[in-house]
């Protein structure tokens, strides 16, 4: 097994997260995450230095500049970055390393590693149907319509880049996208996609406003 870095992206109720939890938990041996930092406050139960190292945006900025992340991005007024030296940390361990990043980092990581393929891996993860997506989003009971309505054109905007990805794995059944995800991260790398899955990802962007406009529409019908 090369160890490599496994980027894994998707649109907000794809389950990238998860699944990179589900990866780290079964196998820790072949998996291991490293330790971003950030500058948003720590959450009840969070530690410095386990999962995150909690940073002043001074620190963070001067870190920048010091060439010190692999990626980094705001998001929601805060800073968020991939250290290089945990990153390495992670590979010198003999296992592959999981960053679970928005696609802005994740074009980092591919500019970085241009010049060496093989060492890093980028997956897309969506639900087969858009509709799955957007259900997703509403059983967190968090989403009004307007964020709902943020969360789609958010959604568009990143599939438009899930090209630039190598794999691309539907997320249906949580362990079989694991195990996908597993198996893609001990392959070669480079691009693995097929015609059906172009023509799959080109029409999920035109039905996820169309699906979404119906989900609302049943929800107000029955709220009625």
């Amino acid at each position: 097994m090369t160890p490599r870095i496994v980027v894994l992206s998707a649109p907000s109720g794809g389950g990238k997260t998860t699944i990179a939890k589900a990866l780290a938990a079964q196998f820790p041996d072949r998996f291991g995450f490293s330790v971003s930092a950030t500058t948003r406050r720590p959450r009840p139960g969070e530690q410095d230095g386990v999962d995150y190292h909690f940073w002043d945006r001074e620190t963070f900025e001067k870190a920048v500049k010091a060439g010190r992340f692999l990626e980094h991005a705001e998001y929601a007024g805060e800073l968020y970055g991939t250290l290089k030296d945990e990153v390495d940390k992670v590979l010198r361990s003999g296992r592959h390393v999981l960053l679970d990043i928005e696609v802005e980092g994740a074009g980092q990581v591919r500019k970085y590693f241009a010049t060496t393929p093989g060492l890093s891996l980028l997956i897309f993860i969506l639900p087969s149907e858009p509709r799955v997506l957007i259900e997703r989003l509403l059983g967190r009971k968090t989403e009004s319509a307007d964020q709902l309505s943020k969360r789609i054109k958010r959604a568009k905007y990143e599939l438009q880049q899930a090209t630039l990805f190598d794999r691309w794995i539907r997320n249906d059944v949580l362990d079989d996208a694991v195990r996908e995800v597993a198996k893609a991260a001990d392959e070669d790398g480079g691009f693995r996609r097929d015609q059906s899955d172009l023509k799959w990802l080109d029409k999920y962007g035109s039905e996820l406003q169309l699906q979404a406009q119906q989900v609302w529409d049943e929800l107000h019908h029955q709220k009625g």
